[in-house]
This record gives C-alpha cells, structure tokens and sequence, in this order.
C-alpha cells in the first residue's frame, strides 16, 4: 500500500521547530495570539499540548499519514496577569516534550476557546516580533479535499515550469 505523505504544510502554516526558533530570540517579550479578529486576553493559558500521529483515507481512497501537533490555548481574562512571556511558552513546550515526544516539524494546530464558545481549530502564520512583542496570527483551518489540492499543486507546477522566465521565448504561455 503507497500511502501519501501529508506531513508538508500549507504555505500559511508554520511548525512547532520554527515557532520555537523564533521565540528563543525574544524570550522576554510578551507572545501575542491572534485570532478572528482580536488578540488573546493576556491572562490566557496553554491548557494542553498533544502529539498524534494519524492514519487516514482520504475522499479520493489514497492513504494518508501525517504526525500532528496539537496546542490548546484558553483565551480568559486572569486577574492583572500580562500575556506571557515568550520564554514561558518555550519553557512549557520543553517540560511537556520530557513526557510527550514531540516532532519539531509537524503539522501544528492551536485549539482556542474562550471556555464559553466551543473549541476552534487554527493554523499559525510565521511569528513577527513588533513594539517588543512577539505576534502570532492565527487562522482558521479550513477543510479540504487533498486528491484536488494535489493536481492544482501538480498544474501550478506544470504552469510555472511552462511560464517561467526560461519558458518566455518557448511561446508555451502565449
């Protein structure tokens, strides 16, 4: 049985090695989730981290198997707390990989609810570090139909290598 790797991310998605690269540089600096529309109140918290490694048949019959990374984030109003630290994330992703193997290049998803609204599932673009903060915006991730997202990467690709810059004077893009 072939089954399809589907450990690469979407373009707007980052994985958890490259988010931790980016905060050990900012380690002091309040990290700043960002989702539908509004920033975490400062007083939220990391309520879970998950790794999972998943088997699955596509809607097309292909095997699919991709390692996952799941982070829950609480998004409450905590007293006079401050957003955290970058390094106290950093410090609680490092306590949680002593007990849980965590693969620095999975599929990383963050599950955020204000404990009212149900849990919603978002997918991170890469951190900026701003005004002495670091941001995280945060997606919703979509559903999708991967045999589709595959031929439009594989005719995007056909079009690219006909349209591209060598292929100008070949007239394949006329």
């Amino acid at each position: 049985m072939n089954v399809i790797d589907n450990s690469k991310i979407q373009e707007n998605d980052i994985d958890l090695g490259l988010l931790l690269s980016v905060l050990t540089g900012a380690k002091d600096s309040p990290l700043i989730f960002y989702y539908d529309g509004k920033a975490v109140k400062p007083g939220y918290h990391v309520t879970e981290v998950k790794a999972g490694q998943f088997s699955a048949l596509d809607c097309g019959a292909n095997p699919e198997a991709w390692a996952e990374i799941f982070i829950q984030l609480w998004d409450i109003e905590e007293g006079d707390r401050t957003h955290m630290p970058a390094g106290k994330f950093h410090a609680i992703i490092r306590k949680v990989s002593d007990h849980v193997q965590l693969d620095g290049s999975a599929k990383l998803t963050f599950e955020v609810s204000d404990g009212v609204r149900p849990m919603q599932l978002y997918c991170a673009a890469m951190p900026v570090l701003r005004a002495g903060a670091v941001h995280v915006t945060l997606s919703p991730r979509p559903a999708s139909c991967k045999p589709r997202d595959r031929w439009l990467a594989e005719e995007n690709s056909k079009a690219a290598a006909c349209c591209g810059p060598q292929a100008a004077a070949s007239g394949c893009c006329a």
